[in-house]
C-alpha cells in the first residue's frame, strides 16, 4: 500500500517509465516522418481518433471502477479479520468456569493454544494469498517479460525483514506435530481453523466452557471461514479478462493512432506546430497509460506489490493485540512504511 499523500516521481517512473519511453519514441517518429519525409499519406482525420479515445475513456473508467471495488472489498475483508480476531481473543479470555482443571487438562494452556494457533493462521493465510495466480503480473512476467515486477517484489521484501518469515511464525506459535502436518494439506489455513473448532468442542465436553460459550466461539470461527472464502474468491477469480484485456488492447490502438491524427491538426499552425504536437501527444498518451496501469495493478490486491492490501502490517497489529490479551510482555515491533510503502 502506498502511504505517501502524493505519488512521487520515482513511483510514477517505476510504474510507467518504460511506457513513457515507447510513447515518446512513437510520437517523435511520426512527427519526423511527416515533417522531414513528407509522409502525408499516413495522416488520418482527428474525428475518428477522438471517437476511439472517448470510447476508451469509458472502458478504462469502467475497468478502474471494478478494480477499485475488488481492492476495497479486500480491505474490508481484512478489516473483518481484525475485528473477529479481537473478538476471538476477548471471548477466549472472558469465558470462565469454576472447573478450570479436569485431570491433566489445563484451561489456561488451552486458551493460549487457541490464541497462538490463530496468530499462525493469520500468517499462513497471508502466505497462501501471496501465491501468484496465472493472470497476475509476477506470474505473467515469469513466462514472458521476466524481471519488471520481480524486481519490485524483491525490493519490497528487502525493505521488510519479516516479509517472508511465515515458517518462523508457524514454528513459534504451533506445536511440532501441527507444523509437520503443513505439507499434508493444500489449504493449511483451513485445517488450522478446523483444529480451533475441535479444541473449542473439547473445552465444552470437559465442562471448561458452557454450551452457549461454545456456540459463540464457533460462530466466530465460522466467520473466519467466511472471510477466508471471500478473500480466496478475489484471489482465484480475476477481473473478467474480456474487460481487462479489451481495455488494454484498445488503449494500444488509440495511442498508436493518436499522433497520426494529432500531428496534422498541429501542422495547421505551421512547421513549429508539428514539433509542438510531440509533447501534447506524449502527455495524452501517458495519461491513458496511467489510467490503464492504475486499474491493472489494483484489480489483484494480493500480489505482494506496493499497490496491495498491507496484510503483513495487519497481521502484526492483530498479533500484538492477541499477545497482550494472553499476558505476553515480549511483543514484536509494529510494521511501519518504508520508502512510502506499507506491506
Amino acid at each position: 500500500m502506498i502511504t505517501t499523500k502524493y505519488v512521487n516521481y520515482k513511483q510514477v517512473l517505476n510504474l510507467s517509465g518504460f511506457h513513457l519511453i515507447l510513447i515518446t519514441f512513437w510520437c517523435t517518429l511520426i512527427a519526423v516522418l511527416f515533417h522531414i519525409f513528407h509522409w502525408d499519406w499516413m495522416i488520418i482525420p482527428w474525428v475518428p481518433v477522438a471517437l476511439i479515445g472517448t470510447a476508451e475513456a469509458f472502458l478504462v473508467g469502467f475497468k478502474n471502477n471494478q478494480a477499485y471495488d475488488r481492492l476495497w472489498e479486500a480491505r474490508k475483508i481484512w478489516g473483518g479479520i481484525v475485528n473477529s480476531s479481537r473478538m476471538l481473543g476477548s471471548m477466549v479470555y472472558s469465558f470462565d468456569t469454576a472447573n478450570e482443571n479436569v485431570g491433566e487438562f489445563d484451561f489456561e494452556e488451552r486458551r493460549k493454544r487457541i490464541v497462538f494457533r490463530h496468530i499462525a493462521w493469520l500468517y499462513q493465510f497471508r502466505d497462501q494469498l501471496l501465491i501468484p495466480a496465472e493472470w497476475e503480473h509476477i506470474k505473467v512476467e515469469e513466462e514472458h517479460f521476466k524481471n519488471i515486477d520481480h524486481k519490485r517484489n524483491r525490493l519490497i521484501k528487502a525493505g521488510f525483514p519479516d516479509y517472508g518469515r511465515t515458517p518462523i511464525f508457524l514454528n513459534k506459535y504451533l506445536s511440532e506435530e501441527e507444523v509437520e502436518l503443513q505439507s499434508h494439506y493444500k489449504n493449511f489455513a483451513t485445517y488450522l481453523i478446523a483444529q480451533q473448532s475441535k479444541d473449542v468442542n473439547e473445552l465444552k465436553n470437559m465442562n471448561a466452557i458452557s454450551e452457549f460459550n461454545q456456540i459463540q466461539l464457533q460462530d466466530c470461527l465460522n466467520e473466519f471461514y467466511t472471510l477466508q472464502g471471500q478473500a480466496e474468491r478475489i484471489k482465484k477469480f480475476p477481473l473478467p479478462r474480456q474487460f481487462a484485456s479489451t481495455a488494454f488492447v484498445f488503449n494500444i490502438i488509440f495511442i498508436m493512432l493518436l499522433p497520426l491524427g494529432l500531428v496534422s491538426e498541429f501542422a495547421k499552425l505551421g512547421d513549429w506546430g508539428i514539433w509542438a504536437s510531440i509533447p501534447f501527444c506524449i502527455t495524452i498518451g501517458w495519461i491513458y497509460i496511467i489510467m490503464e496501469l492504475v486499474g491493472d495493478y489494483s484489480e489483484n490486491p494480493f500480489e505482494g506489490l506496493m499497490f496491495d492490501i498491507p496484510m503483513l502490517s495487519i497481521c502484526r497489529a492483530i498479533e500484538i493485540d492477541l499477545l497482550q490479551m494472553v499476558g505476553e510482555t515480549d511483543l514484536p515491533d509494529t510494521i511501519t512504511s518504508k520508502n512510502g510503502v506499507l506491506v
